[in-house]
């Protein structure tokens, strides 16, 4: 019988990592670095045998689905690898960036074991750069979205559109078990509907079971446009009183949502006299990539990036790809509007910023994305009043702005009006989600759909 093992976003937000043993055929869906209080498990041996693996399946490049990748090549992955071409192209930059940030936290820490003469207690990295190419000198199967792939002579997959951020994926298996058909699908992270840049997801006819994200569970997004204009409001309110706006921002998807409404505030003449720095290595890499696939872009952007405009640049917008560059923003007073890397705030050049501006009123702090418990981001929107960046105590002075309605996950009207859409559903599996979100939307869906509802235990073992 067909079984599913979750060794990661199971009763959690991050890690995501799920085990499809159909006969004698293994594949593993997503394998993410483990964010937040519990990152230190990253460096625990994989619960499974990876040489015994088939394929590996990669829903999107969020660092959460990807991250723990090149480990796998480390422990022995020799299976094959099967995704879109846009999430392995973002893939390749975004575990280029991981390794380097591991790298750094491992001289970092190194550097201060040797003063206390304890180095031997400091963890190699992860992985490395070289660990990383290693990954993508490998045969890699680029497949396009509703195209039918045999795994075996009884299972295939199929990979649809998930709205979720560029290149990003549910995936649909069906296979055959005791002479009868059935299918599984296993949602990645799903589109919320209406989205800036991306088409709306697709939907599915049938399947028999579904793992399903359910990071919002709990909630229903703001209309877009009212998020739209919270954010414009926060920004114009911020450089009219001569502040500067921080936005801890996502190198996918969110970044390049946060340069369109920009740009569209450049048309209608709101960035005068403003400098805006997108202050990411990674997100400008990133941006690049959305250029490259128009199709994947909703029609009104898709057709401008055809047509060979850039909706992602505008005068007032300076790269800052070099350490000294990012340094040189400290030198602009007011009127600046600063887009860096981390979205969560656990690394990057934001730290660098929240430093210089967090504890000055006159400044904005914009949060775009979700923020995971044990997470500096989480932190500061919980209300901590004093934050530690880089060993010195901060005061948190700066207004706080949280934008939900820009998420890149469905909420939970989107996802019950896409189960809706399945026919023949027997059993929803629920992963990807804080414990009392989960709870909640388990109890949301009970009263919604006629479908038996599980919240999945890490390594729960479910037979299908």
């Amino acid at each position: 019988m067909a079984k599913v093992t979750s060794y990661g976003a199971a009763s959690m937000v991050t890690g995501s990592c799920h085990l499809l043993e159909i006969q004698s055929v293994k594949i593993l869906i997503d394998c993410g670095m483990i964010q937040g209080e519990l990152w230190k498990s990253n460096y625990e041996p994989f619960p499974f045998d990876v040489t015994s693996l088939d394929y590996l399946i990669l829903t999107h490049a969020h660092i959460d689905h990807i991250g723990r990748v090149p480990k796998l090549i480390k422990e022995g992955f020799r299976g094959e690898i099967i995704s879109t071409n846009a999430t392995l192209d973002i893939a390749y930059i975004m575990l280029l960036d991981s390794a380097g940030l591991l790298q750094e936290e491992y001289e970092t820490q190194l550097r201060k074991a040797l003063r206390r003469g304890d180095e031997s207690t400091v963890q190699e990295p992860l992985y490395t750069k070289e660990h990383v190419e290693q990954l993508f000198s490998k045969k890699m199967h680029r497949i396009q979205y509703e195209e039918v792939v045999t795994l075996a002579p009884f299972a295939k997959l199929t990979f649809h559109n998930a709205g979720h951020i560029m290149g990003s994926a549910f995936v649909e298996f069906n296979y055959e078990e005791d002479t009868l058909h059935k299918s599984v699908v296993f949602s990645g992270d799903l589109g919320s509907k209406n989205r800036l840049l991306l088409n709306n997801l697709s939907t599915i006819e049938h399947a028999d079971t579904l793992f399903i994200e359910s990071t919002y569970g709990d909630r229903e997004h703001r209309a877009l446009d009212e998020s739209v204009k919270e954010f414009k409001e926060a920004v114009m309110q911020t450089l009219e009183e001569g502040g500067n706006v921080v936005i801890p921002s996502f190198a996918l998807e969110r970044t390049q949502e946060i340069l369109w409404l920009l740009h569209q505030m450049h048309q209608s003449g709101e960035l005068h006299n403003c400098h805006v720095f997108l202050d990411s290595p990674l997100a400008i890499e990133a941006t690049k990539i959305y250029q490259k696939y128009p199709a994947q872009l909703n029609q009104t952007l898709g057709l401008r990036v055809s047509l060979g405009d850039d909706p992602f640049s505008f005068p007032e917008l300076q790269y800052t790809p070099r350490k000294k560059d990012s340094m040189d923003i400290n030198e602009v007073e007011k009127r600046a509007i600063i887009i860096a890397g981390s979205g969560m705030c656990n690394g990057g050049r934001v730290l660098h910023h929240l430093k210089q501006r967090i504890w000055n009123p006159k400044n904005a702090i914009i949060f775009v994305g979700f923020q995971v418990k044990g997470t500096l981001g989480r932190d500061i929107i919980d209300g901590e009043q004093f934050i530690r960046i880089y060993g010195e105590d901060i005061k948190v002075r700066a207004k706080l702005y949280t934008i939900n309605g820009l998420s890149a996950h469905a909420d939970r009207a989107d996802m019950l009006a896409w189960i809706k859409h399945i026919k023949g559903l027997n059993t929803i599996y629920l992963i990807h989600g804080e414990i009392d979100k989960l709870e909640l939307f388990k109890a949301y869906l009970k009263e919604n759909v006629e479908s038996k509802v599980h919240i999945v235990k890490k390594a729960e073992s479910i037979y299908l």
